[in-house]
């Protein structure tokens, strides 16, 4: 049909024909390719009209890695550092993943830099990630009653930081390949906070650093030197603070552990 020559009644009949076909939307009598990406558009000289804006094509970006920069990576920027201060710009700009992307805040350490006591928790909660310091809110508290009974302050005595900068989310327990990117980096912390002793708090902290899949009740309370860049370390495992809350029972193995740490760090 020519829609030129066409009466009135053809253009209705058609027009009946497109809507039962359920072409109900004008739109032009030349085909869009929607794909093709429009030529830009010239900016107009001055006291030139400017001309209709054209949509502009948008570049995807590469999408990073839901488990982070990776093992090799972690282990590259952690051995470059030669200070705390470099390895705490070194983990902030380090990929994550997911881990990261889900915090609030990266926590790095607390308490006293070259204190001969490093305490080393599991990973950040909800307090630990919103105010970016390790072991505060209810599981901070517990640590400083411990702490106080054996004579020890906070911020005079012990250094604090944890396997994991990053806090997981619903406060899982982390898996093998997250705690496996983040252990460069504290392993070269402790080479360079340099402590005396080590106090790992909590199974993950535990295995993390002793190397081993022993659950925390057969490895607590017993002293085991480890070599870390060069150094020796002795370090007792012990029970995280929020186990005691929830396990109170198991407080006087605790208080045994904690009575250990006081005689190294006297003798």
């Amino acid at each position: 049909m020519n829609i030129e020559t066409a009466d009135t009644r053809e253009l209705s009949a058609l027009l009946a024909w497109y809507v039962a076909m359920g072409a109900d939307e004008a739109a032009d009598l030349e085909p869009v390719d929607r794909f093709v990406i429009p030529e830009p558009v010239a900016k107009p000289q001055k006291g030139q009209q400017q001309e209709r804006s054209r949509p502009t094509p948008i570049q995807a970006r590469p999408a990073k890695p839901a488990i982070g920069a990776g093992i090799e990576a972690a282990e590259k920027a952690a051995a470059a550092c030669t200070n705390v201060e470099e390895l705490e710009a070194a983990l902030k700009a380090f990929d994550g993943g997911m881990l990261k992307r889900s915090s609030k805040n990266t926590v790095f350490a607390d308490g006293k830099l070259g204190a001969d006591l490093m305490i080393i928790g599991e990973a950040p909660g909800t307090y630990e990630d919103r105010d970016g310091k390790p072991f505060i809110g209810p599981n901070g508290d517990m640590l400083e009653k411990m702490l106080t009974a054996i004579g020890l302050k906070r911020d005079e005595h012990v250094y604090l930081s944890d396997v994991l900068p990053w806090r997981p989310l619903g406060n899982a327990k982390p898996d093998d390949a997250t705690i496996a990117m983040c252990l460069p980096f504290l392993k070269k912390h402790i080479e360079l906070a340099k402590p005396k002793y080590l106090l790992l708090m909590g199974v993950v902290s535990a295995q993390a650093v002793l190397g081993t899949k022993d659950g925390i009740s057969r490895l607590r309370g017993k002293w085991k030197d480890i070599e870390i860049g060069g150094q020796t370390f002795a370090a007792m495992a012990t029970y995280h603070p929020s186990y005691l809350m929830a396990q109170p029972q198991m407080k006087g193995a605790t208080w045994r552990d904690l009575l250990a740490v006081k005689e190294r760090l006297e003798s």
